[in-house]
């Protein structure tokens, strides 16, 4: 599906929302059922750990809540919760400043759409004008970019306020053999929320730990393979990394432009898809009428539309759908028992879920990093030259080699130095290379799904979160992001359930541009398996909270 398809599918989760009043029932019971206030309200009258966009538009609409208002709660929970798990790198002095210029919007009735007004965290390897966008390094601290990135200048058509820059694994974990995800020389490691001593997953690292902590209401992260969906599940919010090419990555800083791509990372699907849509460049114009829905010219209420309200919000949204479970055994059998309870639940709302094996992994694994090696020498150089710092690849060698902060957890850039002597993208060989890595991953999810006539795939999004160690490094070999992030198909993971006290996520996969679809899976799929809960901030397994 294209562009229209995803702007249908937003209208749809917006009516949606609104019109079965919260995608999520406990939003509503913390809103009003109690009568107290909830543990991530902050004097504003509802949970922000569950309050979803459109439920926060209907407010802004009304007049009982106000951008400002919000921005402020959200910076005061950076203030007071931040330093448990070190996910915020900055927060932007300008953003209240953003958050009144949206209050006057509403005012006068001239509001933008589902994201004005509403506070988004934005990963430190995206370029953000007068903002330290330093990917964690050390090498482009000192110099913020001149312009925004094109998804910034996106997010700021539509509205929304730049809250701030989020931690992340330095250079997006591409530099040494054996890093330590979450940390950065600038920045320092990033903690997972739920148990502190635990790994928050890479690279996208403080973007999903800030959103499981309710410290903004919806992120951005970045993926090459795995740095949005990994994290996402380790910390047990919704991350989508959308189909190659939807999102701009122009000002990103790169790893390989064959299979970068920014994506939204929230608490819920609703929230993702809608920050989708304007990171897609769709969504970002017309208005928000009293209400609190959203209407754009050529948006009808029938068709597909009508259809994808429909399965959004009856009951039987997962009746007839049929799901493909990669079951990966070697993430262990507690993650193994988390799928099959998952599959139950999904069989139970009327679901037909078979098991699979997609094709060809191995020389997948194979093949990958050597391709990614040649593409990250041309891609960094190129990016290298947009910024002041160092000029290329080699001359971000000598940096690490002369700066001791950079080797504060892990020292190696065993990464870095093999790129600067691999193949150049032009060399025949590495061509061959890239070429049989698309055919080979797009053929594993095309030839599962029609197979056996599958609506998407599933697999376990993660294993239990690791120690953070960088003596030893992560153990992450997670193989079930590889296939679409390869393919440039998109990928979705929501909160399937926990093992202990450590999150699991399901991740859902789908064809070339299915993204409109994936999402509308999605939603069902959360609301089924309903598997968010907020953090606890354990110091480590078994010890009692740490905040």
């Amino acid at each position: 599906m294209g562009k229209r398809s995803v702007a249908a599918l937003i209208a749809a989760l917006v009516a949606g929302s609104l019109l079965t009043g919260t995608p999520n029932p406990r939003a509503e019971a913390a809103d009003t059922a109690t009568g107290q206030t909830p543990p991530a309200a902050d004097a504003l009258g509802f949970d922000l750990d569950t309050v979803t966009i459109p439920q926060l538009q209907r407010r802004m609409a009304k007049g009982s809540l106000t951008s400002s208002a919000l921005t402020r709660a959200y910076l005061r929970r950076i203030e007071r919760i931040d330093p448990t798990i070190n996910a915020v790198l900055r927060t932007d002095p300008t953003a209240l400043r953003q958050a009144a210029a949206s209050d006057a919007r509403h005012r006068h009735g001239r509001a933008r759409g589902p994201l004005d007004g509403i506070p988004v965290l934005v990963k430190d390897n995206v370029n953000t004008r007068g903002l330290a966008s330093t990917a964690g390094s050390l090498a482009l601290a000192k110099h913020p970019p001149k312009t925004d990135a094109a998804l910034v200048t996106r997010l700021r058509k539509a509205g929304a306020v730049i809250l701030g820059k989020t931690n992340l694994s330095e250079w997006a974990n591409f530099r040494a053999e054996k890093p330590t995800s979450g940390w950065s020389a600038v920045g320092g490691q990033t903690h997972n929320p739920y148990v502190l001593d635990r790994n928050p997953c890479g690279s996208s690292s403080g973007s999903a730990a800030a959103l499981a902590a309710s410290l903004s209401q919806v992120a951005i992260g970045t993926e090459t393979d795995g740095s949005v969906v990994c994290p996402a599940g380790m910390n047990g919010v919704v991350g989508h990394k959308p189909s190659l090419g939807l999102v701009s990555g122009s000002g990103v800083v790169p790893i390989s432009a064959e299979q970068d791509t920014a994506g939204p990372m929230a608490r819920n699907v609703t929230d993702t898809a809608l920050t989708l849509a304007v990171l897609s460049g769709e969504g970002s114009e017309g208005e928000v009428r009293s209400g609190g829905s959203t209407a754009r010219p050529g948006h009808a209420s029938g068709g597909v539309l009508g259809d994808r309200v429909a399965e959004l919000t009856h009951p039987g949204g997962l009746r007839g759908k049929r799901i493909g479970l990669w079951r990966l055994p070697s993430l262990g059998p507690e993650v193994d028992a988390v799928m099959s309870r998952t599959a139950e639940k999904l069989r139970a709302a009327g679901a037909q879920v078979v098991e699979v094996t997609p094709p060809y992994q191995d020389r997948l694994a194979e093949l990958e990093f050597p391709a990614l090696l040649s593409e990250f020498h041309r891609d960094i150089n190129a990016y290298l030259a947009t910024r002041d710092g160092p000029s290329d690849l080699a001359e971000l060698i000598e940096f690490n080699r002369t700066h001791p902060a950079e080797r504060g957890c892990f020292a190696g850039q065993e990464l870095f130095e093999q790129a600067l002597a691999a193949p150049p993208t032009t060399d025949p060989e590495y061509r061959a290379m890239r070429a049989e890595l698309k055919d080979l991953s797009r053929r594993s999810i095309d030839e599962t799904l029609a197979a056996h006539d599958l609506d998407a795939l599933a697999s376990p999004t993660n294993p239990p979160a690791w120690t953070t160690d960088c003596a030893r490094g992560d153990d992450d070999v997670i193989p079930s992001s590889t296939p679409a992030a390869v393919a440039g198909y998109p990928s979705l993971s929501v909160p399937a359930g926990s093992v202990g006290e450590l999150p699991v996520g399901l991740l859902l996969m789908a064809g070339d541009h299915q993204d409109a679809r994936l999402l509308s899976l999605g939603a069902s799929v959360e609301r089924r398996l309903d598997a968010w809960r907020a953090p606890r901030y354990l110091p480590s397994v078994g010890s009692g909270p740490a905040h």
